[in-house]
């Protein structure tokens, strides 16, 4: 799986660090949700993935959080406090339940018109997924 994962990776240009160990990020998702309320959805995101990807770096510790808010240009007193006072967990229980009702069992999982594919896939069968649920081809050119 790691190899697999270290491919996809390198094929899609993004840096990929010798990572160990998997860690819950119940709490990131939970920043997250903050981090959108105030415009910095893709920032945190991007830090979140470099500390996590690239760093190999424990999303379940506060701190590693808090200083990936702060490389977002966020405030650390605010995103530590979102992260004690647990803000934001209601919304991510609802947001787990939800996708446990749709039958979500792994990340990422693409879903469309009730039909879904679980875990990184190619454009292809992301492609595929879009034509099975009606969605016509789009056609760009240049000029």
């Amino acid at each position: 799986m790691k190899g697999r994962l270290i491919e996809l990776m390198a094929a899609a240009g993004l840096q990929y660090g010798d990572r160990t160990h998997t860690y819950n990020s119940r709490l990131a998702q939970e920043l997250a949700v903050w981090a959108d309320g105030l415009g910095a959805t893709n920032l945190l995101h991007d830090a979140l993935f470099h500390a996590y990807f690239v760093d190999g770096r424990n999303l379940a510790d506060p701190d590693v959080l808090v200083a990936a808010a702060t490389s977002s240009g966020l405030d650390a007193r605010e995103a530590r406090a979102v992260l004690k006072e647990r803000l934001f967990a209601e919304m991510i229980d609802a947001d787990w339940d939800a996708a446990r009702q749709a039958g979500v069992t792994g990340v990422p999982t693409f879903v469309a018109a009730g039909f879904g594919v679980v875990g990184a896939q190619p454009y292809e069968v992301l492609e595929s997924l879009m034509m099975r649920v009606g969605v016509r081809r789009r056609v760009t050119g240049v000029g």
